[in-house]
């Protein structure tokens, strides 16, 4: 046993966690009569140090105007130092409420109505809901399913589509949501070679990053060549690895001056990237007193993850894991099940009693999939894979 108890059950009922108390405009259930595993939060206590921070600075009664701690940044550099081996510039980092909020500056600086901005599906839904939402058009370049189930990136694909239709920015999702792959070096580099020869920008988003698997290094984008600094803007956070969404607390990286200076003076002249104290005050405790915290999750997470494949194939085997490098999100494979997906989605709600994001969110390439949050006590993930076992040998009968 550890310091942190991460087996302990909590009630987030009634306190606004979206989670919980939107199931009924989402999917049409009350969240008493199911199990949700989808949106990308944890079911465990942040790290106590994070409340304690800011229990401490809520006991001033003023919540005047403020300003960022003068250390907030080489608090922020020593972070990415010391759990990725990246050394960041100090001058290099802002802060952005949010990485999709970063995301939409970014393409809005940088774009115009009518740019093409290129993602590969299956990934992450915002990527395609904020170019089109921009008015920008989104070219695919779709991973390529391998043997193993995992996927590789189609980098001939890429390049064609570079070649071809010109887009101005790529979204990378590194590590990759919601199939969970560390991207390795080597096809890091191509992507940023290419980037350069071809005058795109890639955003990339790391924001899984500190919750690599399996003993594994995250490899940031920026980190790899001269070329991937040259082309990169960069957005991390510590709010999936520490559990804080909420707080919106997120950072962003840009190397190259030539993108850099424009950018954040725009940004600051806005105040887009003015922080807010709860943001910086979590943060800073997240970073300076979290990562034993940290250490001690990874290790419970991959142990859901581990109990959930031997699950499954025991007692569900219709049901294929594509086990993730990083994160908490299990990419499912359903297409054993023998349903479309609108009946996978219904069978998983009405059947099962558990909420899984759709497979067709991240792009009609996820059809037959679901993917599966296994971020909560071990108890709970039991009772829920039990319930989803139970439905598929009724519906099998």
């Amino acid at each position: 046993m550890g310091k942190y108890d991460f087996d302990k059950v909590i009630d987030r009922r009634g306190t606004h966690a979206m989670k919980y108390d939107s199931l009924g405009e989402m999917y049409g259930v009350d969240a008493s009569t199911v199990t949700p595993m989808w949106i990308a939060d944890m079911e465990f206590a942040v790290c106590p140090r994070i409340l304690e921070a800011l229990t401490h600075r809520l006991a001033n009664p003023v919540l005047g105007y403020s300003c960022p701690p003068s250390d907030y940044w080489d608090t922020v550099a020593d972070w990415l130092r010391r759990r990725h081996g990246w050394d960041v510039p100090a001058g290099s980092m802002a802060f952005v409420g949010g990485v999709v909020r970063g995301i939409g500056y970014v393409m809005n600086f940088f774009t115009r109505e009518g740019d093409r901005v290129v993602i590969q599906p299956p990934v992450y839904h915002p990527f395609r809901l904020l170019t089109e939402g921009n008015r920008r058009v989104v070219v695919e370049n779709p991973l390529v399913p391998v043997p193993d189930g995992s996927y590789r990136m189609d980098l001939e694909g890429l390049e064609e589509i570079f070649r071809t239709r010109r887009p101005r920015m790529m979204i990378l999702c590194n590590p990759h949501n919601p199939i969970g792959i560390q991207w390795d070096a080597d096809t890091l580099r191509e992507v940023a070679r290419l980037a350069r020869k071809y005058g795109v920008i890639v955003i990339s988003d790391e924001i899984h990053g500190d919750l690599m698997l399996g003993g594994r290094r995250h490899i940031p984008f920026a980190s790899v060549s001269d070329d991937a600094a040259a082309v990169s803007i960069t957005f991390g956070a510590p709010s999936k690895t520490f559990n804080i969404p909420g707080l919106g607390s997120s950072w962003m990286v840009v190397l190259n001056p030539d993108l850099r200076d424009d950018f954040y003076h725009w940004m600051e002249v806005n105040e887009f990237s003015s922080p807010f104290f709860t943001a910086t005050e979590a943060t800073e405790a997240a970073y300076k007193q979290g990562e034993q915290w940290l250490d001690e999750l990874l290790p419970y997470l991959e142990e859901n993850i581990d109990v959930t494949e031997r699950f499954l194939a025991e007692h569900a085997p219709a049901l294929k894991v594509i086990r993730p490098q990083a994160s908490f999100l299990i990419w499912l494979d359903c297409r054993g099940l023998g349903m479309c997906q609108e009946s996978i989605e219904q069978f998983f709600i009405h059947k099962a009693h558990l909420v899984l994001n759709s497979g067709t969110m991240f792009g009609c390439q996820g059809n037959g999939f679901m993917r599966l949050n296994i971020a909560m006590p071990r108890a709970q993930l039991l009772k829920a894979l039990r319930q989803l076992a139970d439905a598929i040998d009724c519906h099998c009968r």
